[in-house]
């Protein structure tokens, strides 16, 4: 368990190569006709497009929404899911979300060469193929790509824990409810994942929902179709589950604390550089760069940072009831006290507050505050570890993962290039500005 949850760190070094037939084929079992150029044909011998439930309707952007309960705690469980509803007829999926990659993708029968373990029954594509010149297709390729098999575009993704998935896109239709009433089934481009790796540590799950900034992710597509604003956001709750939305309508912006996402990393959802506050004093430790991600559950600091960080809080246990617990391989760093703890509130006294500062483009600092349940996890064996952990593989970046999010309505908006969070009850769904919630 103590780097179980590592491998749920997805966002650090995504790799993303959508690759020709002809290099899918040549790693591809025999019975995969998606990654053949010379078998598909035969099997699908024109794209059916899909149906579409949104020909001439148009919603109204503004205060449109589309809100989906999360499933899942950050401990003992570890992850979270969102049942997404897709194909024709409609079937319900459990997908990871993940604000640090874009393509969403089901574990696929096309036939599949090699699943991991799922909720459900395989998606069952349909033959609706997304052609290797189709914009959101160029849009993963690399500049150079040349299209040797024009009728379909291959994919291959790695995540940051060894897991990784090979496909090939095509267009389905996904049943969403609106928050103004409306129930609707655009067509949206996704992964039929035919080939995965797991990490080393997997659960099981039907497949990833991208939520990241890039054209083929899910709310980025709805935002063309012109169905909500390109925005997403999460209220994860400290107690387990929470919710996920697409759109502007469940917040009120000027009750939101914003910060500008940094142009120089537009790959991820970055406010750019960090200076590390420890019980409300500046601790000198700077220019983090820093990344939000929902796909990690931890929160991740660097070397330096996470040892300095460590070295503080040991400081302020000294002399404290608190010793560590070597024989809790939990995570990383874990405490006992002269009795098993019940709960973080049991702790919260011995911890101070940590908070991560951001510039905000030259204007006044906005800081996102940790308070100690933001960072604390109390383990089955009743001791308190510490939910930061050495972010040894995630290179320069600096990861802020569910469990410093819990409580807050964190909110990405792509129209504006604003990251925003305003503390929240998260165990409701919320209501729209106009209207209830289905």
């Amino acid at each position: 368990m103590k780097v179980g949850m590592l491998g749920l760190l997805r966002v650090v070094v995504l790799v993303l190569v959508l690759r020709v037939s002809s290099s899918s084929s040549s790693s591809s079992s025999s019975t995969s006709y998606f990654g053949q150029k010379n078998r598909r044909s035969s099997i699908l011998p024109e794209p059916v497009p899909v149906q579409a439930t949104t020909s001439s309707l148009r919603l109204n952007r503004v205060g449109s929404s589309i809100v989906f309960p999360l499933h899942g705690n950050v401990y003992p469980i570890g992850f979270y899911n969102v049942t997404l509803n897709i194909g024709q007829p409609s079937k319900p999926y459990f997908l990871d979300p993940d604000t640090g990659s874009d393509l969403t993708w089901l574990q696929c029968d096309a036939p599949c060469v090699q699943c991991t373990e799922t909720p459900h029954p395989l998606y069952k594509p349909s033959n609706s193929l997304v052609p290797c010149n189709d914009p959101l297709c160029k849009s993963l390729h690399p500049p150079e790509h040349r299209c040797e098999t024009p009728g379909q575009c291959d994919y291959e993704i790695q995540y940051a824990d060894g897991g990784s998935s090979m496909g090939v896109l095509v267009k389905d239709a996904f049943s969403f409810n609106f928050t103004n009433g409306e129930q609707l089934k655009p067509p949206l481009a996704l992964g039929c994942g035919y080939d995965q790796i797991p990490g080393p540590y997997p659960h099981p799950f039907d497949g990833v929902l991208g939520l990241g900034k890039g054209k083929s992710s899910i709310v980025s597509q709805l935002s063309k179709q012109g169905l909500v604003q390109n925005v997403v956001g999460h209220c994860i709750s400290v107690r387990g589950g929470g919710y996920l939305f697409f759109g502007d309508g469940l917040y009120d912006s000027s009750s939101v604390r914003w910060t500008s996402m940094s142009r120089d990393h537009p790959e991820h959802y970055s406010p750019g550089f960090a200076e590390l506050i420890f019980g409300g004093k500046t601790t000198g430790i700077k220019n983090l760069l820093t990344v939000f991600d929902s796909g990690s559950s931890y929160t991740y600091l660097n070397s330096p940072a996470y040892q300095a960080l460590v070295s503080l809080v040991k400081k302020e246990l000294t002399g404290r009831s608190l010793r560590e617990a070597l024989d809790d391989n939990t995570l990383p760093l874990c405490w006992k006290g002269r009795r098993p703890f019940k709960s973080l509130n049991d702790v919260r006294k011995y911890f101070k507050p940590i908070a991560l500062s951001f510039a905000n483009g030259g204007k006044a600092k906005t800081q996102f505050e940790l308070p100690p349940e933001a960072y604390l996890i109390i383990s089955r064996m009743g001791n308190v570890c510490l939910g930061i952990i050495d972010g040894k593989g995630t290179g320069p970046l600096n990861i802020i993962g569910d469990i410093s999010m819990q409580d807050k309505m964190v909110i990405y908006n792509n129209e504006k290039q604003l990251i925003g969070w305003e503390s929240a009850n998260c165990d409701r769904l919320p209501k729209s500005k106009t209207s209830s919630i289905w």
